[in-house]
């Protein structure tokens, strides 16, 4: 868990793409491309593409928000971050003798290191996509309030 500075994550993204034509080493010829086809809503919002990754580690760094996206993933889990982010829990942390139980209120990075990773994450998505020939249609990444009914999709 090796946060990048925004500037180190810019810099990484196009000289990356100018060399090699990829970016965080995902070819451009594996960037998905939305369609109107597979937008769906959510919980009253909208997606591009009903898929990404599950909430974990893997989604508090901003590096790795952006290869989900450029992957195909629109609909992003952020792993659950709470106020208390210094407890010390028992370890395994995961009782499954008869139900299972996550004890664990973990945290890989402290809150306001989780807040710059998905606010960077949040920039760059919104760069890409504007960057990206033919890679986003407007409204391919909706980062509104859930409750926004602006979203110009059917909902039937």
């Amino acid at each position: 868990m090796r946060p990048l500075s925004f500037q180190a994550l810019l810099q990484r993204c196009f000289a990356e793409y100018r060399d090699k034509g990829s970016f965080f080493d995902i070819p451009e010829a594996h960037f998905w491309k939305p369609s109107t086809d597979t937008r769906v809503r959510i919980f009253s919002s909208c997606a591009a593409n009903p898929v990404g990754p599950a909430a974990g580690p893997h989604t508090q760094l901003a590096q790795n928000i952006v290869a989900a996206w450029l992957s195909g993933g629109r609909y992003i889990e952020l792993k659950t971050v709470q106020k208390l982010d210094s407890l010390t829990v028992k370890k395994p942390c995961i009782d499954a003798t008869d139900e299972a139980y996550n004890v664990e209120w973990s945290t890989e990075l402290s809150l306001e290191a989780a807040y710059d990773e998905y606010l960077k994450a949040w920039f760059l998505l919104h760069v890409l996509e504007a960057l990206m020939a033919g890679g986003g249609a407007p409204g391919a990444t909706d980062t509104r309030a859930p409750n926004d009914r602006r979203w110009p999709v059917s909902t039937s």
